[in-house]
């Protein structure tokens, strides 16, 4: 391979590296991680609440159950 293509292929990739960063933007936001930008947002939605009790009721479902002593 020449020099002349390798640099070429090499300034594409670096291109597209650069497309796909802007389109993704800054991952290091000054906001914080992802899941506090998140947080609180189903705060009061009683879908949420729902599907947390379900849950909730599984878990516990998939527990075993604890034996009574003996007395």
């Amino acid at each position: 391979m020449s020099a002349q293509s390798l640099e070429s292929r090499v300034a594409s990739l670096e291109a597209e590296v650069a497309r796909l960063k802007a389109k993704l933007g800054d991952n290091k936001s000054e906001e914080g991680p992802w899941w506090r930008q998140i947080a609180g947002t189903f705060e009061g939605d009683p879908y949420y609440a729902e599907a947390a009790r379900l849950g909730r009721e599984y878990r516990d479902s998939t527990r075993p159950k604890k034996r009574r002593k003996k007395k």
